[in-house]
């Protein structure tokens, strides 16, 4: 039973309702996001919420009990973590390199050759936790690396989280 928590438009929530994973929540702290619309035309129910206690409630009544985040931009407390293991993000960068905002923008800016995706284990840190899985992307040709490492990621988070539910 999967919760997704997002912020934005939910390109990563529909790449994994596109695959068909046992999402029975969405969860945003903006209100508006894109995500929450994409969940409410896929018969997910969604909600947003001002403060994060209201929201692990939510999320635990519905029996989430493996948690996503698909573009949710907001750091998780302490407690967050302690109710929910485990808890999931996506990265548009090969962490440890570029963690936090910008990532994309920063990997330019640094003129490496590739820059990539990683799907990793959220911890108290930004970006921190264990590693699950990193798929590299060039950086040529810039014109097309935000849609190429969307792509990246649109495949790896949904290959990991439906790996995780058949562990679980």
């Amino acid at each position: 039973m999967i919760g997704v928590l997002a912020s934005g438009e939910g390109t990563n929530l529909q790449a994994l309702i596109d695959a068909g994973l046992p999402i029975v929540a969405v969860a945003s702290d903006k209100p508006g996001a894109r995500a929450l619309e994409r969940a409410g035309a896929a018969g997910i129910p969604a909600e947003q919420f001002a403060d994060e206690g209201s929201m692990a409630d939510w999320l635990d009544d519905r029996g989430v009990r493996l948690v996503v985040l698909a573009g949710y931009m907001r750091l998780l407390s302490p407690a967050f973590l302690e109710r929910f293991d485990p808890i999931v993000n996506v990265h548009p960068s090969l962490l440890p390199a570029f963690p936090g905002l910008r990532a994309i923008e920063r990997a330019v800016e640094a003129g490496v050759p590739e820059t990539g995706v990683t799907v990793h284990l959220v911890d108290e840190g930004i970006d921190t936790g264990l590693v699950l899985r990193q798929e590299p992307v060039p950086v040529e040709p810039r014109s097309t690396l935000v849609e190429r490492i969307h792509e990246v990621e649109h495949r790896l988070l949904p290959e990991v989280v439906r790996e995780l539910c058949l562990a679980h």
